[in-house]
């Protein structure tokens, strides 16, 4: 049983390490609601045509990195890769349109198959919301304005820049696939074997191309922007007008694209330079297409995602401290049932408290020492008149004997 190690590319997540997840996903939760996004769960595996049916025959992450399997009644299913497909699945099945707008906030774990490496696991966490409902540029301001405040409020605003660019409306993208496949034509025997299909299924996945040889190209290549009708170019001027009065910064990228058909208008991206390879802290867009993709009605919807192991990287060294409990001791093994009493006690109302469980005295104290614990509460010692215990601010070393009712007013205080 020694040998027994965690999955490739997974990983535990002990005490420390999990407050400071759960750092970043409860800021992220607090931030949200104040815009009014509310949390909703959806299950961690759908049937496999959720992802497949939105992500893309062809795309990397349908061909390359699901985890799909073939359950017992012979259904396909496949573990989420990400979060929005599955959350416009919800909306569909719970027959929402009459609700709109929905404004959901998730947190939880997703599974791709890629090759482990820092800030980049088989299972990793995102937190991310989505607006649904909405078709003005409001939405997109809401949406990337809270994303901006939530990453602010985890102290990044300045190690963080927000890319902005437009897709435009179906017109639009249609001018400009033309024209960008004229362009990548005269290249086509020196595009990745990946591109020259991407050529004729989805041009514009060639532009997110990772290969040396397709960048290279594509630097070139003309720009989405080149291309955007009249009533696209509103839009996007609506969207960068209402970030500059909120005084959200953002640099306009226009090389930053969503390669599949659903998405348009706002597309952006949170990057940063301190994670190296892995820059991209915070994405999302608006894909007014989705929902009418999967089945559902026409609906519009905008929304972002973030990787939580990535912003725990980015808070480093910055650890977040576990609450520190109180500790009551016996005097003596006789008095383990007391303690026992006064530990239940004070649990009852609302209080963090540990035992040593077994040991002497000074053990037990030595353990109230590592657990960072701030009061000792001390049972059983000869000096205590019937129903009071010895109280030992760890901070100060003050002691004092008190009644176990008169505990909570001096805990209140040694908690400053």
């Amino acid at each position: 049983m020694a040998g027994l190690q965690p999955v490739k590319g997974t990983y535990d997540l002990l005490p420390q390490e999990r407050a400071l997840h759960r750092h970043v996903s409860e800021t992220a939760r607090s931030i949200c609601e104040r815009y009014g996004f509310n949390e909703v769960l959806t299950p961690i595996f759908e049937f496999s045509e959720v992802f497949s049916r939105t992500l893309g025959e062809t795309s990397d992450v349908v061909t390359k990195e699901m985890f799909s399997f073939v359950t017992k009644g012979d259904d396909q299913i496949t573990l989420r890769p990400e979060g929005t497909a599955g959350i416009c699945r919800s909306f569909i099945s719970n027959g929402l349109q009459q609700e709109t707008p929905i404004k959901h906030f998730y947190y939880g774990p997703m599974f791709r198959y890629e090759r482990p490496q820092k800030g980049r696991q088989r299972q990793f966490h995102q937190v991310g919301i989505e607006l649904i409902g909405v078709d003005s540029p409001q939405a997109d301001i809401e949406v990337v304005a809270a994303g901006y405040h939530f990453l602010k409020e985890l102290g990044f605003a300045d190690v963080v820049t927000l890319e902005l660019n437009s897709l435009g409306d179906s017109e639009s993208r249609n001018a400009y696939r033309e024209k960008l496949v004229t362009y990548l034509s005269q290249f086509e025997d020196k595009l990745s074997e990946d591109s020259k299909k991407r050529l004729v299924t989805n041009p514009l996945r060639i532009l997110d191309s990772k290969d040396e040889g397709d960048r290279e190209i594509v630097k070139d290549a003309p720009l989405l922007g080149e291309c955007l009708n009249e009533t696209s170019q509103a839009f996007y001027d609506e969207v960068k007008r209402g970030l500059d009065m909120l005084g959200v910064p953002y640099v306009e990228n226009p090389r930053l694209v969503r390669g599949l058909d659903y998405y348009c208008h706002t597309a952006f991206e949170f990057t940063t330079n301190t994670l190296g390879a892995q820059g991209t802290v915070l994405a999302g867009g608006r894909y007014d297409g989705l929902i009418k993709m999967m089945g559902g009605p026409q609906v519009p919807g905008v929304g972002w995602a973030s990787g939580v192991e990535r912003l725990a990287l980015m808070l480093g060294g910055d650890k977040v401290e576990l609450p520190r409990p109180i500790m009551v001791i016996p005097a003596a093994n006789e008095h383990q049932d007391e303690a026992f009493l006064v530990a239940n006690r004070l649990r009852q109302e609302g209080y963090i408290v540990e035992q040593g469980y077994s040991g002497n005295f000074k053990k037990r104290l030595n353990k109230a020492n590592k657990l960072n614990a701030f009061v000792a509460i001390i049972v059983g010692m000869s000096e205590c008149n019937e129903g009071e215990v010895m109280f030992r601010d760890l901070n100060t070393g003050d002691q004092v004997q008190v009644s176990v009712d008169g505990l909570p007013a001096l805990i209140e205080r040694a908690k400053g």
